[in-house]
């Protein structure tokens, strides 16, 4: 079997480099060595921090595009996930840091490399930053949040993960963005963040060409690491799941192509889930990979 090179879209991190701390040899580094997993493109992706630290991580990673070779993983843009979301479904995020999704909060923090942006939106009044937004080639994202209204929303983050579930009565935003098949539904399918039974529902539910597949990797994947700072917490890591001391899931530890094999093996993967994600940002690379029957990757082509 041959697809498109894959493409990360929810990615933290990984062989111990952290996107909120990185320097730009590493995001350099990081985008040279995930080739070999067949990853063709990312999306780095900001946890809440300081408005500080959150500009200067974007101009680290955007001095880092700059000065990318065809041999690395092209970097897309950066997703933000963090700063603008529900304290009730905050995951392993610093609440303590979260400001009110206005126009004005956004322009502390606003930059033309910001693609995606993970949001509560009911705190969004009248919806005045998505329509904002709008303007600004952002793809909205209810993530980390309670509301079921997500009419302003390209996208959902981490389906049923950090957000209120399905419900029999009312609305959800887990609820919207399973019936809504204008909405595009970002799933962690590591077999950690969401039970088997839900990715059957999702799969049977939700039209395939608005999955998109991520992984929601932390920094420590692909690395020897056991523990590590993210976000402000201390993330133990027992080889299967990585949390919190108290035990809040804080990403995944799987690549895509490590998610690709688990669907595969499920009976779940077809190949044009990889081509969602082209879709949804309308962007076009070069090269393919090749997979054995088995979904382990034997060739990778930039």
């Amino acid at each position: 079997m041959k697809t498109k090179l894959l493409i990360e879209q929810h990615f933290h991190g990984a062989f111990g480099i952290d996107f909120n701390n990185c320097t730009v040899e590493n995001v350099l580094k990081l985008s040279k060595e995930i080739t070999k997993y067949g990853i063709g493109g990312i999306f780095p992706t900001l946890v809440t921090d300081t408005v500080e630290n959150i500009k200067k991580q974007i101009a680290v990673i955007k001095e880092a595009a700059s000065l990318q070779t065809h041999d690395m993983a092209k970097i897309l843009g950066i997703h933000l996930e963090g700063v603008f979301l529900n304290p009730e479904k905050k995951g392993i995020h610093d609440e303590k840091l979260f400001l009110k999704p206005t126009i004005e909060n956004y322009k502390l923090i606003e930059d033309d490399f910001i693609k995606i942006l993970t949001y509560a939106p009911e705190f969004d009044e009248n919806y005045a930053l998505a329509k904002y937004l709008l303007t600004k080639d952002v793809k909205i994202q209810a993530g980390h949040c309670t509301g079921g209204d997500l009419s302003y929303c390209d996208g959902a983050t981490h389906l049923f993960n950090a957000m209120s579930g399905i419900v029999q009565r009312g609305t959800s935003t887990a609820l919207t963005a399973l019936t809504d098949d204008s909405i595009y539904t970002e799933i962690i399918a590591d077999g950690v963040h969401v039970s088997d039974s839900i990715l059957r529902l999702v799969f049977k539910a939700k039209p395939l060409d608005k999955i998109l597949l991520i992984s929601d990797c932390l920094p420590i994947t692909k690395s020897n690491l056991k523990e590590m700072e993210f976000a402000g917490e201390t993330i133990y890591f027992d080889g299967e799941k990585a949390t919190s001391k108290e035990g809040t899931i804080a990403g995944s530890t799987k690549l895509l192509p490590d998610i690709i094999k688990r669907l595969g093996l499920m009976g779940l993967f077809q190949p044009h889930l990889i081509e969602n994600t082209y879709k949804y940002h309308n962007i076009e690379l070069d090269g393919e990979i090749e997979w054995d029957e088995n979904f382990n990757i034997t060739g990778v082509k930039f």
